[in-house]
């Protein structure tokens, strides 16, 4: 059964996306685009990989992971800055 009729994404991708660790549907948008035109099937795919499905999404998700990079770099130059 599709999903995403704008990419033409079946469940059983989603879900194998899911098996290879895509826990959000970002993370399957990510994978395969489902999700990133319309938005419809954002909740499908939601329900798909239901709740509990990744205990630590946070740490999984990219833009999570981009942004707590970004801010223990900082930390060290901000400490400096403050000893200063």
């Amino acid at each position: 059964m599709y999903v995403c009729s704008c990419f033409g994404i079946t469940e059983r991708q989603v879900r194998e996306h899911a098996e290879t660790g895509a826990c959000t549907p970002r993370q399957i948008a990510g994978a395969c685009k489902a999700g990133t035109d319309c938005g419809s099937c954002v909740r499908k795919i939601q329900a798909l990989l239901g709740r509990g499905a990744c205990p630590r999404r946070e740490a999984l998700d990219p833009v999570v992971l981009t942004t707590a990079a970004t801010t223990a770099a900082a930390a060290p130059a901000q400490a400096a800055a403050e000893a200063a």
